[in-house]
Parts: structure tokens; sequence; C-alpha cells
């Protein structure tokens, strides 16, 4: 193991080297061509030798390199919006979209406050029809997308009968949360598409 470093007592490492035959295993020390570690003494003298370093004053301000380079602001989500202006505006229009992809036909959406279906009382509403009058209802107990909500479903010639919870679990709401999961219930009742 020729030149392989070793700790001496006094902590320094040095290399050391093979002697004699490889079956005695002697090794002794071989100066090391690399300078080393200065003695405390040594530190002391060359840190009074060296100018002071620039210490910044009171001041003096260091700006982060995070602040220089901030990331744009993110342009804010659609059901940030006030209620009265954000389901006219965003949520009737990807409502009809979705039903569309979805190979339904076009639908007949409208945005009311009025007599909840099945229960009465007053919410607002998000009414839709499609061919064959059927008709939808997504009714909001409070003008906040967050509120309880509830779904009704009524096939032609028929009044609603039955006014289902919506969404009850979810904590945080969105447009697309609200827009999938209405579509997904009247996929589920064989209302778009070719079912």
């Amino acid at each position: 193991m020729a030149g392989s470093p070793c700790r001496a007592r006094t902590g320094e490492t040095r290399a050391l080297t093979r002697v004699g035959p490889p079956t005695r295993g002697a090794l002794i020390p071989v100066s090391d061509p690399t300078p080393s570690d200065p003695t405390p003494a040594e530190a002391a003298s060359e840190a009074a030798a060296a100018p002071p370093a620039a210490k910044p004053g009171p001041t003096a301000t260091v700006k982060p390199a995070a602040k220089a380079e901030a990331k744009p602001a993110r342009p804010p989500a659609p059901e940030d919006a006030p209620f009265a202006s954000f389901v006219p505006d965003a949520l009737l229009p990807a409502l009809a979209r979705e039903i569309r992809s979805y190979g339904g036909p076009e639908p007949q959406l409208r945005f009311e406050q009025g007599s909840m279906p099945v229960v009465g009382g007053p919410c607002w509403m998000v009414a839709g029809e499609l061919p064959g009058e059927r008709r939808f209802w997504l009714c909001f107990t409070a003008e906040d997308i967050g509120s309880a909500k509830t779904v009704a479903l009524a096939e032609s010639g028929s009044e609603p009968t039955l006014l289902e919870p919506f969404l009850s679990d979810e904590k945080k709401m969105s447009q697309a949360l609200l827009v999938s999961r209405l579509v997904q219930r009247l996929n589920g009742q064989k209302w778009l598409g070719p079912n």
C-alpha cells in the first residue's frame, strides 16, 4: 500500500510507504509534497498581516436573488370571482362545453334565483334542459360555490321528486370539479352521448 494516508499522533495526515520485503509490513513516514495546515501561531501572524475584510454597515442591505427574479403572479382562478358573475360568465359556458364534449346535445342553461325543486325555499340555481324535455337543477343554498349544493333531475313530462346532496364532502370547490361531477351525474343518468 504505497502512499496510503495515515494519521500521526499530532493529528496530521502523512503518506506512508512500505519498506523492506512485503512480509514485514513496516511503514515509515515519507515527506508530504502538499503543504500542511499552518500551525496556530502561523495562522495568527498571517491574519495580522492581511488587510481587514469590509463588513456591511447598518445602511448596507443585502437583497436575496429570489426577490430580484420574482415569479409572475398567477392569474386568479375563475371561482375567485363574485358568485353572481362567476356562474353566468364561467360556469355555464364550461358546463355547456363539457356536455357537448361527451357527445351530448346542446343544453339550454340558465342561472336564476327561485324556489328549490321538491322542497321549496329560496336558492340560486343553474337550471338546464336537454332535448327530450329532460331537466336538471344544480341548487346553491347561498351565494357561494362552497355552500351546500343539491341536484334534482326530471324526465320528460314529470316533476323532480328527489333532491340529492351534491359534492357535500368536498372542502375546496372549483369550477372544474363542479362541471365534471355534474356532467358525470348526467351521464350516469344516460342522458349524454350514445348511452
